[in-house]
């Protein structure tokens, strides 16, 4: 794609601006920032991963993704400032994750260990714990609120904090992997994935992107049903006081 043609693209913004100044929605404001970081920060990344892909040094890549983690994380801890010692719960979570999943593709050998597979895969999966840790934290935050005098009322009968915390963990982190599993369900029907989309336009083999896109789509379901566990038996105890009683 040349330069024109990312220029053309902007038409694409600019039927959204059109559009919201016409119903007065007033997103305009959060629209042109929006397209103004994702080109600065897009083409910052792409100088950046030229530079990592060729050098193939191991310590750019580990920056690369611990700079992935950092960002997740600085990101997601807005969704839980009411869970104490949310940013280092994060971190642990995204680190687990990175570790399990990179651990297994390299280890069994299904991606090589280049800058070319290990930082793509690894922002697919730090990207997508963020967003199952913002959706777990939030229903975990109102599932807690809602269920409040049902939680007193077991731990006022001898139950214990899990006890009492369970059903407000359980619907939470089902809640928080249903759009992982549900867009699986249909994938290739309602939608062409992007991975898929992009090795296709790139003229790759339609049968080694489906293969490709696979492994992400395993990848990301790992990632939804660790992420959301890990966060949720990590925050719960944050809850309640040294003596059983849920803080207020």
């Amino acid at each position: 794609m040349s330069f024109l043609a990312l220029l053309l693209t902007l038409i694409f913004v600019l039927i959204p601006l059109i559009l919201s100044k016409t119903l007065r929605l007033g997103l305009e404001k959060d629209t042109l920032i929006a397209t103004v970081r994702s080109i600065i920060q897009l083409f910052a990344v792409g100088y950046v991963l030229q530079f990592i892909f060729e050098s193939e040094n191991m310590l750019y890549i580990f920056l690369m993704v611990a700079l992935m983690i950092g960002a997740a994380t600085q990101n997601a801890r807005k969704k839980g400032t009411s869970i104490k010692g949310i940013t280092w719960k994060l971190i642990l979570t995204f680190v687990v994750i990175e570790l399990l999943t990179q651990g297994i593709l390299l280890s069994l050998q299904i991606t090589p260990p280049t800058a070319q597979y290990i930082i793509p895969l690894s922002g697919m999966v730090i990207g997508n714990s963020m967003v199952l840790g913002i959706l777990f934290l939030n229903r975990f935050t109102s599932e807690v609120a809602s269920r409040r005098e049902e939680t007193e009322l077991i731990l006022s009968l001898g139950g214990t904090p899990k006890q009492a915390i369970q059903k407000s963990l359980l619907a939470s982190i089902k809640a928080s992997t249903i759009p992982t599993i549900e867009s699986q369900k249909t994938i290739g029907l309602v939608q062409l994935p992007g991975m898929m989309s992009g090795q296709i336009i790139a003229g790759a083999d339609p049968l080694q992107a489906v293969m490709f896109q696979l492994l992400i789509l395993f990848l990301l379901l790992t990632t939804a049903i660790v992420t959301s566990i890990m966060l949720g038996f990590l925050s719960y105890p944050t809850k309640f006081t040294e003596r059983m009683q849920m803080i207020e």
